[in-house]
């Protein structure tokens, strides 16, 4: 049967059509409320030589089908096989930032708590997404003050000799060794840690309450006065919630800005009636499906796709998520809003406003949006760079840093088959590379070749040295390498007792960057990006100097080497010539009498002999 057949032979009902090509592979998803209808009208679109819609249909050989009961299922099912298949001509999210959620591992033995940005099926329960993205590193900071919960990555399934630094500064309550604490203690303040994740915060604080009554009454004051300082924090943040909720809802408010095939879409997060985050999204080669006809005048902003597109965009970003605002300000209408609006509220459990404003303040807010559009445009496609803060923030907000990045150490591994291995760590500082730090080591305890054992003795002696010194530690160490050393790194600072700073690596070709903790999600960034060209220079420096420091340990081996092997020159011979003369150069090319003043007749004659074997005769001649 061949397509045109099938898609006469459609049902009526609701639900989702695959296009297919000649290798098999899904080009298109789209979702109706009548399928036989909706899949007819491509062939209308495409006999009426519609450009868009008969590039579709001269790639499209085949079609699938899915049947649902209503439209909500087949908005949930579109948008999930979207997610799966990535079809050419649907429109896919491309964004260069994600949020940060909190992330409190309760399949673990000791449950830790970290700052994430990826949510997974394994045990654990994610809280967020929260905005801006160091309010989260502030909420992780607030629980390893309060309640002792850490954020490491040692091994918790096992008990180790000693405690980190964590635990002597009292943001742990030290799992890690035997009878530091008790696993009553510790599940007591994981339950603590949920109730206020959980916003539970009356709930919490009659807990506290009652624990501290409790530990005064038994003269624990230590303990009462611990649960005292824990029941303000409590209190505080009680007050702040109250006092924000009287504000205004939350609200997501979207602008654009399109042109020449290319778009920008800029996303304001609102939070009580603030704006607290701005999140970008850019399209250089926009589905056929989602692009201008070719006759439709280029300052026309309806000849973009816009219902279409944001249609898709809203579906992938808050379908199936665990959060959405109660109001959300498109500057377009398109076809399915109302169900689409139906099943966010049905999701959520309340109901969702998704709006076109056309006037007044929300419509300004939109409008604000589309200009920032614009201008994202402009420094995205326009080549403007960005302010070097602006690079900064990107690369705390990508790299998931409590802080904005002022310090980056970079390390790199050189040698050839194992012989002469180096290594180098440059230093890049507040927006330049600072060579004044930059530093040179010889590998002394490895043998052969192991960049793996090479890169955890250098990590190793830079670091046990800035602990021993009392100096501050980088905002992010960089490697430069793959996950094997990345992991040595990473062991090196464990054994240090550095279980929580922030460690990266970027692999050659690929240019895809580990985080380490977070390894099985690489952080691909795109070739434009000026995070990506910023991480890119600093390895390159790395591996520039790493390379240059190996040729001369190898040009310094190569001339030692070749003044050993003549006859009579030894170690104290060799030293005095190379101090006299300079270099092995002007030793290669001093004549018999210049020898002579440093060594003696015969090895002079030696020495010349070596190096200019042609004129032997000459030195048997008689004087």
């Amino acid at each position: 049967m061949d397509l045109q057949e099938k898609i006469r032979t459609l049902p009526t009902r609701p639900g989702v059509y695959l296009y297919k090509n000649a290798d098999d592979e899904v080009i298109y998803v789209g979702k109706a409320k009548n399928l036989r209808s909706r899949v007819r009208s491509y062939l209308m679109e495409a006999s009426q030589a519609n450009a868009k819609t008969g590039t579709l249909m001269r790639e499209a050989v085949d079609l699938d089908y899915i049947l649902v009961d209503n439209e909500h299922e087949a908005l949930a099912l579109e948008n999930n096989l979207i997610k799966q298949r990535k079809p050419r001509f649907n429109i896919l999210l491309r964004d260069d930032k994600t949020y940060p959620y909190v992330k409190l591992t309760l399949g673990d033995r000791y449950p830790k708590v970290f700052v994430t940005r990826r949510l997974r099926k394994d045990g654990s329960v994610y809280y967020g997404p929260y905005f801006p993205g160091n309010l989260a590193h502030r909420i992780v900071d607030l629980i390893h003050r309060s309640f002792l919960i850490p954020s490491c990555k040692v091994d918790l399934s096992r008990y180790h000799p000693r405690p980190c630094l964590q635990y002597y500064i009292k943001r742990c309550l030290g799992p890690c060794v035997e009878g530091l604490t008790t696993p009553e203690a510790y599940r007591e303040a994981v339950r603590d840690t949920q109730m206020f994740l959980e916003s539970r915060s009356a709930e919490l604080g009659k807990s506290l309450e009652e624990r501290m009554q409790v530990a005064a009454a038994s003269e624990q004051f230590e303990l009462a006065a611990r649960y005292r300082d824990l029941l303000r924090t409590v209190s505080d943040l009680q007050e702040k919630q109250r006092i924000a909720s009287t504000e205004n809802d939350d609200a997501d408010v979207f602008g654009y800005h399109f042109e020449s095939g290319m778009l920008a879409v800029n996303l304001f997060h609102m939070r009580a009636g603030k704006i607290v985050d701005r999140r970008e999204f850019f399209w250089e080669e926009l589905p056929e499906l989602m692009e201008a006809e070719d006759d439709a005048p280029s300052h026309v902003p309806a000849a973009f796709e816009t219902g279409a597109f944001f249609s898709a965009l809203l579906k992938q970003l808050y379908i199936d998520q665990q959060y959405v605002p109660r109001s959300i300000y498109v500057p377009v209408d398109f076809a399915d809003r109302d169900a689409l609006t139906d099943l966010l509220s049905q999701q959520t459990d309340r109901r969702i406003e998704l709006a076109v404003p056309q006037r007044g303040e929300k419509r300004s807010l939109v409008d604000l949006a589309g200009q920032n559009a614009k201008q994202s445009f402009d420094q995205r496609f326009r080549v403007m760079q960005p302010s070097q803060k602006a690079i900064q923030e990107t690369l705390q907000d990508i790299m998931v840093l409590p802080e904005l990045p002022k310090r980056i150490e970079c390390f790199d591994i050189s040698h050839i088959q194992g012989a002469e291995t180096v290594a180098s760590l440059v230093v890049w500082e507040n927006g330049t590379m600072k060579k004044s730090d930059y530093r040179k080591f010889q590998i002394k305890t490895v043998e052969g070749v192991d960049d793996f054992a090479s890169m955890r003795e250098v990590v190793t002696r830079r670091y046990k040295r800035i602990s021993e010194e009392n100096k501050a530690m980088p905002s992010l160490i960089l490697i430069d390498g793959g996950l094997g050393q990345l992991h040595a790194a990473a062991a090196a600072l464990e054994d240090l007792g550095f279980t929580s700073q922030p460690l990266a690596s970027i692999a050659k070709r690929e240019e895809i960057i580990y985080l380490y903790g977070q390894e099985d999600d690489p952080i691909v960034l795109d070739r434009r990006s000026p995070v990506l060209h910023l991480v890119q220079r600093i390895r390159d420096e790395s591996h520039r100097f790493a390379v240059s420091y190996h040729r001369k340990r190898r040009e310094m081996r190569d001339r030692d080497s070749e003044l050993l092997q003549i006859p009579g020159v030894g170690a104290r011979t060799r030293t005095r010539l190379l101090e006299h003369f300079g270099s092995l150069r002007s030793v290669q090319s001093a004549d018999l009498q210049s020898l002579t003043a440093v060594v003696s007749r015969k090895t002079a004659e030696q020495i010349y002999t070596h190096f200019h074997p042609a004129d032997f005769p000459i030195l048997n001649q008689p004087a």
